[in-house]
């Protein structure tokens, strides 16, 4: 039991606010939602945020108390107990949880929307399950960083009735039975590319501990695909797609060997942000494979994070590209301003490759609806439909010779981080000498540009970039690089977190 527990358990008959709960328990509100170490995110926590979000759209107009809430969960450990927690703080603002069962974020959405009712997921995507968090959608969309201010000041009870002394709930109900989500989104990715799609592709799916692991080969197989299980596990793998474990690349290129695949699909946790890798074996990197998915879609305005390879400009093929901060809410967004603009089919992606479909798009008297949150079925079936009958290495060749790699330093403390930073923004007239000082050698050029939009990125006359930035959901130090291939980039990065890893130490 955490102290943190004891702290918003011991408040009780006291005026209490989703903020409070935060600071109190260390269960941070982010751009993904709330997230936080499962032995902090008691069902009194989980409850309160819960109560906050659904009081919140009340407020807004976009839930009527009473109403009915959807609810999903990915496959780690603590998910089912939060969802009985989420579910109860439902039940007592007198409304009707929907349980859609353990499935996809994007199913989950999909089906929220075009009900027109609120949801939450239940997930901690890529990170360890040591961790879990609580992902909050409108009825017509993720919730914006806007809606953060309205959420953190809802009250919340803070009556000991019904709780232990940890904050756990002492009467935990069943989730109600579950409803069948996945039929309408593996429809939504038929009924537009056409069963013969795929037709004559052998193509592995990386399963591992991904909620989306069965709907991914169901919409594959329909789709003409021939499809080969792999690497199936009952224990939590944390399958980060910006930053593939050394294990994961070996085994896609195994894989590719021996089975003699045309190319391996997988996603993350959650199933929202895809890992496509060639028929060698090679992953692709998701800001490489947006621009695939966008072209194949016939996307004419991207919007996409500052941390994104440049070969989005740089291959020409867009009217418009906008770069945001990293995260979904200022993707989503960017993405309604430039529909305003009236700038065509108007698409989205991030570095992890989730990609964000703000338009409609009509093709051959198909239609494939909006769906602005991130999602990995439809990068993965696009560039694979647009790769036939050559292969998808043909596709990358295509592009600016222009690679990214990213990597991180875990357990980086936010005093460790909040330290480096201030050391990498702090002195207007000696800081570009000092950045280019400390990081020119490593990227061997001169340093011609400082980006602060979301953290330090840092471009330099040979075109390779070097972005520093602390993650929004685990105490981790983030490192992108760009370079014209990919062992320069990953060189760059790697040298890069050394120099910090050095220069800032535990």
């Amino acid at each position: 039991m955490s102290s943190s527990s004891h702290r918003v358990t011991n408040m009780a008959n006291s005026p209490l606010c989703v903020a409070d709960v935060i600071e109190q328990s260390g269960v941070a509100f982010g751009t993904s939602g709330a997230r936080g170490l499962v032995s902090a995110m008691t069902d009194r926590v989980c409850h309160a945020y819960t109560t906050g979000f659904l009081k919140f759209m009340a407020d807004c107009g976009a839930w009527t108390v009473g109403g009915r809430v959807a609810l999903a969960g990915d496959l780690r450990p603590s998910t089912p107990r939060i969802l009985a927690a989420c579910a109860q703080a439902v039940r007592d603002l007198g409304g009707e949880p929907v349980y859609c069962g353990l499935v996809p974020t994007p199913a989950l959405a999909l089906w929220a929307f075009g009900d027109g009712v609120p949801s939450l997921m239940v997930t901690g995507s890529h990170i360890p399950d040591d961790r879990n968090g609580i992902k909050f959608y409108r009825p017509d969309g993720e919730i914006l960083k806007e809606d953060e201010p309205g959420i953190l000041r809802q009250s919340v009870s803070a009556d000991d009735k019904g709780w232990t002394a940890d904050g756990m709930l002492l009467e935990r109900q069943a989730l109600p039975k579950a409803i069948d989500v996945g039929p309408a989104y593996v429809a939504r990715y038929l009924d537009f590319f056409g069963a013969s799609a795929l037709h004559g592709l052998r193509l592995g799916v990386y399963q591992h501990s991904s909620v989306g692991r069965d709907v991914l080969v169901d919409i594959l197989e329909a789709m003409g695909a021939d499809v080969v299980v792999l690497g199936r596990s009952e224990t939590f793998i944390p399958v980060d797609t910006e930053a593939v474990r050394a294990e994961d690349i070996d085994l896609a290129r195994g894989w590719a060997a021996e089975h003699r695949l045309d190319a391996i699909a997988s996603t993350d946790g959650d199933s929202d942000r895809p890992l496509l890798a060639d028929h060698e074996g090679e992953w692709l990197r998701g800001d490489v494979l947006g621009v695939l998915c966008a072209q194949a879609i016939g996307a004419q305005s991207l919007v996409t994070p500052v941390s994104s390879n440049t070969l989005v400009e740089k291959c020409g093929a867009f009217g418009a590209v906008h770069r945001t901060r990293i995260g979904s809410p200022y993707v989503i967004a960017a993405m309604a301003a430039a529909l305003a603009a009236k700038e065509g089919v108007v698409g989205g992606y991030e570095a992890n490759g989730g990609f964000l479909l703000a338009s409609d798009v009509t093709r051959e008297g198909r239609t494939l609806n909006a769906l602005p949150t991130r999602d990995a079925v439809l990068p993965i079936v696009a560039a694979l439909a647009a790769a036939r009958p050559g292969r998808l290495a043909d596709l990358v060749a295509d592009l600016p010779p222009r690679t990214t790699f990213s990597d991180r330093l875990e357990e980086f403390a936010p005093a460790r981080r909040d330290a480096l930073f201030v050391w990498l923004k702090e002195g207007d007239d000696a800081r570009r000498s000092r950045l280019e000082e400390s990081f020119g050698p490593i990227a061997g050029d001169a340093l011609i540009d400082i980006d602060d939009l979301d953290g330090v990125r840092m471009t330099f006359a040979n075109g390779r970039i070097v972005h520093l930035r602390g993650s929004g959901n685990a105490p981790e130090l983030r490192c992108y690089a760009e370079a014209e291939n990919k062992a320069l980039a990953e060189a760059l990065s790697r040298q890069a977190l050394d120099w910090v890893a050095e220069r800032f130490p535990a």
